[in-house]
């Protein structure tokens, strides 16, 4: 936390860069200071993949936005459910998160639940090699992570303008096929794929909901990527967060949106998420596991996410939702609505200070009461933050908003 505070004043600057006169253009664009290609919602056209084979999805290139003077194709994989004949089909986008490329389980893993599913990789690789090892493709546009290294090329040479444009491509491809239907389409991604799902979320007005797994802004403040900002001079961090920081689209973003993380992850602490979800302008639900493991596959395992998506595109019963929260002195409660009923809830809580990411978290039970909606716990001595979770029925949970004792 020391390493932190010294850093106040450098970091302040950063995450106000963007209301530096002069240095970006955001209150000239509804979508961000960014102007998008145009091209990138239409559908674009796509080519064989010969080579690539995988069980019930299909392998495409499709093409994505230049990259200066070079051409730029993107590798997907894509797949459809089982379909009633006159039927349409809702749609997901899934976006990898580091080390990652396109991945066809993760296809099918939403084909059998019902959906139409694109995954795209957006760092111009193909899916051979090893995770974290992937055959850059060489037709492909420019390797991630962040960007950062490219901050002085023009912005559509950059990798956040291109891999944001990587994924609206997706989109408006699935968009286009017949049996999807365009009104019920949503958006996930894990890791550096929830950073890009919070822009999109901004950019895209087309989706109907969106799913971060850890993603979130406020990059500058206390992430994982302080050290790249450090490298690269406080002027030069001012530009990359000016532009690219989740922060300054979420504001633009009116979609539903489901945030997913742990307590203790690694790369996007929970103040820094908690001030990304604040920004958006619609409706918000949140589920904060106790040391969620950080990765590709535990990201996609939250039977919640799911549960979210089947409630705004098909109108199933929808996960619990805290309506309001509050503290009286040590009994903090919440209140709640639930179509399945709530059958139990725990108060999460740590009494360390200090880094995010190495603090101690404990849970207790908290007491539910069904007939009035409301679930409540005594604050153990000691406690600097905590926070409530529900947990239904069907053993799905969701969060309030952390509180925090300075």
């Amino acid at each position: 936390m020391a390493q932190v505070r010294n850093r106040s004043v450098w970091l302040i600057s950063l995450s106000l860069a963007w209301l530096v006169p002069g240095f970006c253009t955001y209150a000239e664009s509804p979508r961000g200071p960014v102007a998008w290609d145009p091209t990138v919602f239409r559908a674009p056209k796509t080519h064989e993949a010969p080579g690539f084979e995988a069980e019930a999805v299909k392998a495409v290139f499709y093409d994505g936005l230049p990259v200066g003077q070079k051409p730029n194709r993107v590798f997907a994989w894509y797949g459809l459910p089982k379909i009633e004949a006159g039927k349409k089909v809702p749609g997901i986008v899934l976006v990898h998160g580091g080390g990652g490329t396109a991945f066809d389980e993760w296809v099918r893993l939403w084909t059998g639940r019902g959906y139409a599913a694109i995954a795209m990789d957006t760092c111009g690789q193909i899916p051979r090699g090893s995770y974290g090892h992937w055959q850059r493709d060489e037709q492909g546009g420019p390797p991630g992570w962040g960007g950062f290294e490219q901050i002085d090329q023009p912005l559509t040479e950059q990798w956040p303008y291109q891999a944001v444009a990587d994924v609206i491509l997706a989109h408006s491809l699935l968009r286009s096929m017949p049996e999807v239907d365009p009104d019920r389409i949503g958006l996930t991604g894990i890791s550096w794929g929830g950073y890009l799902t919070c822009i999109v979320a901004g950019v895209d007005h087309r989706f109907r909901f969106a799913v971060p797994v850890y993603g979130c802004g406020f990059l500058g403040e206390n992430s994982a990527w302080l050290g790249q900002f450090e490298k690269m001079g406080p002027e030069k961090s001012r530009r990359w967060l000016s532009l690219w920081d989740p922060s300054v689209y979420l504001k633009q973003a009116a979609l539903a949106m489901f945030w997913v993380d742990g307590t203790n992850d690694f790369a996007y602490p929970l103040d820094s998420l908690e001030k990304s979800y604040r920004l958006p302008r619609g409706p918000r639900e949140l589920c904060v596991r106790i040391r969620m493991p950080h990765g590709q596959g535990a990201g996609e395992k939250p039977q919640e996410i799911q549960a979210f998506a089947d409630a705004v595109v098909s109108g199933t019963a929808p996960l619990p939702r805290i309506t309001s929260q509050g503290r009286d002195d040590r009994r903090v409660w919440i209140t709640y609505e639930s179509v399945v009923p709530v059958v139990a809830a725990e108060l999460n809580f740590t009494t360390d200070q200090g880094e995010w990411q190495k603090r101690r978290w404990d849970s207790i039970t908290a007491v539910v009461n069904g007939e009035q909606k409301k679930a409540s716990a005594l604050l153990p001595g000691g406690v600097k933050v905590y926070y409530l979770n529900l947990i239904d029925k069907r053993g799905l949970c969701v969060s309030s908003e952390h509180e925090e004792f300075r």
